[in-house]
């Protein structure tokens, strides 16, 4: 039995790609070990079909949080027996090129995004450049490796001419009742980070006779808190923190509109394709979507969202007002999220993924 490793940076409770990948793995015949951190806050580890484990660090925050945490997973994978291993995102990737290097066994890159073009990196000079250095340095020398979509596949080949492969992260399909909705609220799911627009979003809700239902955390969560002090919308926007997955479905199915909104700083925002996108469709809840080019050409084929390039509050509040009241809109929009995500599912994207762990070896 091939021995899989993966490492993230973030609470594996959350991580929705990452358990479908590694459950998918697991119930192929490989033995699975999912790495991550250990937080002051985090809650027991829900029992997957693979093993899991947390690495504890001092620091939670800054250059010396990535600093340890990587020490800590290169000496935990310098004593743990592995055939291959597989780094999540750039913040993860040189203990894996060590590792792999030292042990002589096969190494590859899960690229969800392009990590240096990140807001929070991009706008940031010596953040972007000590990345950059790291992605240079290690890129080149993961010729095995997959990404999210075409765009930010081609972003790779043209900066380092590695060709990656594309398992988009959806959704497994599963049989979905629309509820009633006693309440039209709206739904942001995912990290609550710079780049959002949640600067615009939250105070156009000033506009929009509805609630806005936020689940998640991130960088930007303070700030996002004190925007909504500073509209007086304490009663309007509220905060849900991390969800469970399993909980997590049951307040998408419930919304009545979702939310996939970036700024366009960073080509990482600009060629996104959000695991929220498909979370919606699958829920068949028609959402408020960001008008670039992986989004309009999954909704020029399947017609699940509205698009907006303008995330001025005005415009913002203006759409989704529209959601809100036009009837016959939604529920055109509502009936081809059930059309797409019978085409658009985990078990489709499944089959790239086994066969890319086949043929690494």
């Amino acid at each position: 039995m091939k021995h899989l490793v993966f490492a993230v940076t973030n609470e594996l409770n959350y991580d929705q790609r990452m358990i479908r990948i590694c459950t998918s793995l697991s119930q192929a015949g490989y033995s699975v070990t999912l790495i991550g951190r250990r937080w002051s806050t985090s809650t027991p580890l829900v029992p997957r079909p693979f093993a899991q484990k947390r690495l504890f660090c001092f620091f939670s925050t800054g250059k010396l949080a990535y600093l340890e945490y990587n020490l800590r997973l290169l000496l935990y994978l310098l004593f743990k027996r592995t055939d291959a291993v597989c780094a999540i995102d750039l913040d993860t990737i040189l203990p894996f090129y060590i590792i792999s290097k030292l042990k002589g066994i096969p190494r590859a890159y899960d690229a969800h995004e392009l990590f240096c073009e990140m807001k929070e990196v991009v706008t940031r000079p010596a953040i972007y450049r000590t990345w950059k250095r790291v992605e240079k340095f290690t890129v080149p020398k993961f010729k095995h490796g997959y990404t999210v979509n075409d765009a930010i596949a081609r972003e790779f080949y043209r900066m380092y001419q590695v060709q990656y492969g594309i398992i988009r992260n959806v959704p497994v399909l599963q049989p979905v009742t629309i509820p009633e909705k006693p309440e039209k609220y709206i739904l942001y799911q995912g990290a609550v980070n710079e780049g959002r627009s949640f600067e615009t979003l939250i105070p156009a809700m000033k506009q929009v006779n509805a609630r806005l239902i936020i689940c998640g955390e991130g960088n930007f969560m303070q700030a996002a808190r004190q925007l909504v002090q500073d509209h007086g919308l304490t009663e309007k926007v509220i905060f849900r923190g991390l969800i469970l997955p399993e909980e997590l479905r049951q307040y998408t199915v419930q919304a009545w509109i979702g939310l996939t909104l970036f700024e366009n700083k960073g080509l990482s925002n600009y060629h996104s394709l959000a695991n929220r996108f498909f979370d919606y469709i699958h829920a068949g809840v028609p959402q408020l979507c960001v008008d670039y080019p992986a989004y309009r050409e999954i909704n020029n084929k399947y017609n699940i969202a509205v698009l907006i390039s303008d995330l001025r509050p005005e415009s913002l509040a203006e759409r989704l007002n529209e959601l809100l009241y036009n009837k016959k809109l939604y529920d055109q929009l509502q009936q081809n999220c059930l059309k797409a995500r019978e085409a658009i599912n985990w078990q489709q994207e499944e089959k790239k993924l086994l066969e890319f762990y086949k043929n690494i070896f």
